[in-house]
């Protein structure tokens, strides 16, 4: 008869969380450097293939039970988004769906349009309910009209869970569909008050949470450059992995640094620093975040404010000053090009960005490489070239860690702690000397006061504005008054000593 302790050892372990909570994990088996698992697993960089990974230690085969079959469920092109397939209404119509952590509206290509193949139809599935409300969502490149409804919703690869979601109907777009990319509707899963028409518009992540039993986090694993397909598919195809509810050991190194949501509408997070090749921009740290700072897998660039931008671009063009490049490469207009296998990536720095971490004054550093800010486009004018896009851009709705940097990484978004954590992406583009980087801690001064907040006027103010402004305008009314009450005075003095009235004093 085995002993109680070994039967409680047997239940915890299957009762062990699908996901870690804190920097590193306690039934992990130490691992080797992510260069050399990554090339063990994988072979060197740009040789390998979509065959599903093999579990290696104790957490993967528990993670695995889980999470086996959400493993490289996304997929897209390299600058044109990832997506999931979904499956939408009774019967099942299947469509493939942006995945867009910038967002908080499910909506789907719902009538012909430009670049669709296919679309959701709303009158062939019997548990489509037709909300009668209208709703318009405009993006930083973009938008669309649609008409909101409800249907049941099952991902394939994903939680083993069908729920009933809202979904907009999109009837009519304008340069949101992107030829080529292969996607027909959009998955926000941010949070409820950036949704539209309004924050009482329940998205699908939170359907999700409520309607089942899945814990409340996702985590994202973008391979962007680093993952490279086999014959049957385009060059240009990537891949990567949405795990619903947890997040899976075998798809990231070393430890998961966490940093935590500032605000729940998007993904908003803290930076408190940034480094060009190891040197300090020496900016003031509200400058990173304003007017706030955000985790988007919808948009491709690293997105800067314009201060920052202008202080990054020039370091980097310092670094790599060994070779001229056009103004336009900068701004991203024009494409640099090196005959394959030749381009300089020693030359470009790193990038770094420092996080406010989880614990009083400490921070973490995560490091891209060229490889990731230098978006490789296929250039059909010198196709035998390896041709590459500057993805840093400027903005002006705060910094915006887009898919390029999510690419170096394992994002875990825990919206049930609030936090985002960070760990080394198992899939990331490196080269033999560089490789992006998780590290902490460091210590930080008041990293409270690098938070951009929006100027507000409160009650007392305002109230002391409105009384200074009526005594304004009563200033310059009592003369007024006062020549009035004269003139009616002087008028019935005048009335009174009359024994006639004048007709002509009738006409007004």
């Amino acid at each position: 008869m085995a002993s109680p302790i070994l039967l409680w050892t047997c239940l915890l372990l299957v009762a062990a969380p699908p996901c870690c909570n804190a920097v590193g994990i306690g039934l992990r088996v130490p691992l080797r450097s992510g260069v050399q698992i990554q090339e063990e697993i994988f072979g060197p960089p740009r040789l390998r293939s979509r065959t599903p990974r093999v579990a290696r230690d104790v957490e993967d085969i528990l993670q695995d039970v889980d999470f086996v079959d959400m493993i490289d469920n996304l997929r897209g092109k390299s600058g044109q988004g990832y997506y999931v397939e979904m499956s939408v209404g009774t019967p099942p119509q299947k469509l493939n769906i942006l995945v867009d952590t910038g967002s908080s509206n499910f909506a789907v290509g719902a009538a012909q349009q430009k670049f669709l193949k296919r679309y959701y139809q709303r009158e062939l599935s019997s548990t489509f309910r037709d909300l009668r409300k209208s709703v318009y969502v405009p993006y930083t490149q973009g938008k669309w009209e649609g008409e909101l409804g409800t249907d049941l919703v099952f991902i394939p690869h994903g939680p083993n869970v069908t729920i009933r979601a809202n979904i907009a109907a999109i009837t009519a777009s304008d340069k949101f569909f992107i030829n080529g990319s292969n996607w027909e509707g959009i998955l926000g899963l941010a949070y409820a008050e950036i949704a539209r028409p309004d924050e009482n518009l329940e998205p699908f992540f939170d359907s999700l949470v409520k309607q089942t039993r899945v814990p409340n986090i996702f985590s994202l694993q973008l391979c962007g450059a680093g993952f490279y397909s086999n014959e049957s598919e385009s060059t240009a195809s990537v891949g990567g992995s949405m795990i619903i509810g947890g997040c899976d050991a075998s798809l990231y190194v070393g430890d998961i640094w966490y940093t935590p949501i500032r605000k729940e509408w998007y993904y908003e997070v803290v930076i408190v620093k940034m480094e060009i090749n190891g040197q300090d921009l020496k900016m003031d740290c509200k400058e990173y975040n304003y007017d706030k700072s955000i985790v988007d897998s919808g948009t491709t660039n690293l997105r800067l404010p314009r201060k920052v931008f202008q202080a990054a671009v020039k370091a980097i063009k310092a670094a790599s000053s060994t070779e001229k490049f056009p103004d336009g490469f900068w701004l991203g207009e024009q494409l640099v090009c090196w005959q394959v296998g030749t381009t300089p990536w020693h030359i470009f720095p790193v990038i770094s960005l420092y996080l406010m971490g989880e614990s009083t004054n400490q921070s973490f550093r995560i490091t891209i490489l060229p490889q990731q800010y230098l978006r490789p486009v296929e250039d059909v004018a010198t196709s035998q070239d390896d041709c590459y896009k500057f993805a840093i851009s400027q903005s002006s709705t705060g910094t915006v860690m887009g898919a390029v940097i999510m690419e170096g990484f394992y994002v875990v978004f825990d919206r049930a702690h609030k936090k985002i954590g960070f760990a080394v992406s198992t899939c990331h583009v490196h080269d033999e000397y560089r490789t992006a980087t998780v590290e902490g801690p460091f210590l930080t001064g008041d990293m409270d006061d690098c938070g951009y907040n929006i100027p507000q006027t409160d009650e007392s103010t305002l109230m002391t504005i409105a009384y200074v402004m009526a005594a304004i305008c009563g200033l310059f009314m009592l003369p007024l008054c006062l020549m009035v009450f004269q003139w009616r005075c002087c008028r019935c003095l005048r009335r009174n000593g009359d024994d006639f009235a004048d007709d002509i004093s009738l006409l007004k």
